[in-house]
């Protein structure tokens, strides 16, 4: 076994395969697979802290939840190397990308769902790759993340409402007073409820990334390419822009207010 063998590398750095000549087709690339690499270590991750709090096993899943904030902070990290090329060396190769966009990632797209931030309709976007379909059908049929924690702050004794634990699992949560409510008393005494309190927070944190990482897209396709069209046919910045304002753990930053 050799350090590239175990690695598989020869697969992986002929995987760079530019379709112009301009010298930063190679970056973009680069920071697109690299991303998802990193997305795919998320979904493992986001699927494993959903497993231990399905079990009650708080402590595997802080380090699970506390891994994946820290990749978002190297996918944040990675969007400051693409934004060294400049408009006009990104359309020396903008072409050449055709219809493809950021916008068909079916990972990215999982993990929103992974989260919370969950559309059927957008499903659709993948209907020429059946696995795909059936992929992001099932995550839609199984708990997301905030609904395992929920459902977990439900069997401690904390009074999360009925029709919140009951709701369509392919539909969004949306903030609720009384899930705002059971988390101002999980704040209110966090000896009693240190172990939800410290899920509270580590989810809090994974959100806080995740901002941080959709205001960076945005910034970052701004600077290069205005308010064009996305590749893929999207309003480019304005669609990005309308993703800021989505909230994935809602009752947790409405708790503040009212503490």
């Amino acid at each position: 076994m050799t350090y590239g063998g175990y690695l598989h590398l020869d697969e992986i750095l002929s995987a760079q395969r530019p379709l112009s000549d301009a010298p930063d087709e190679l970056l973009f690339i680069i920071q697109h697979q690299t991303s998802e690499l990193w997305m795919r270590l998320v979904i493992r991750e986001l699927d494993l802290a959903r497993q231990a709090m399905a079990e009650d096993r708080l402590e595997p899943t802080f380090k699970m939840l506390s891994r994946v904030s820290r990749i978002f902070e190297q996918l944040n990290s990675a969007w400051d190397v693409l934004r060294t090329m400049t408009p006009s060396e990104y359309s020396h190769f903008r072409d050449a990308l055709g219809g493809s966009s950021g916008f068909q990632s079916f990972q990215y797209r999982e993990i929103e769902f992974a989260l919370g931030n969950r559309s059927a309709a957008m499903v659709a976007v993948h209907n020429g790759q059946p696995e795909v379909v059936e992929r992001l059908t099932a995550e839609l049929a199984r708990r997301s993340l905030y609904d395992e924690a929920l459902a977990l702050c439900h069997r401690a004794g904390l009074p999360v409402p009925a029709e919140v634990l009951d709701r369509e699992l392919a539909e969004p949560h949306h903030a609720d007073d009384g899930v705002v409510e059971m988390w101002r008393q999980v704040y209110a005494d966090p000896e009693r409820w240190w172990s939800e309190y410290q899920l509270a927070e580590k989810l809090v944190d994974l959100e806080d990334y995740v901002r941080r990482w959709r205001f960076n897209h945005v910034t970052t396709v701004e600077r290069v390419i205005g308010m064009k069209t996305g590749t893929g046919g999207t309003n480019g910045v304005d669609y990005l822009r309308r993703m800021l304002a989505v909230e994935l753990f809602p009752d947790l930053w409405r708790v503040r207010t009212v503490l």
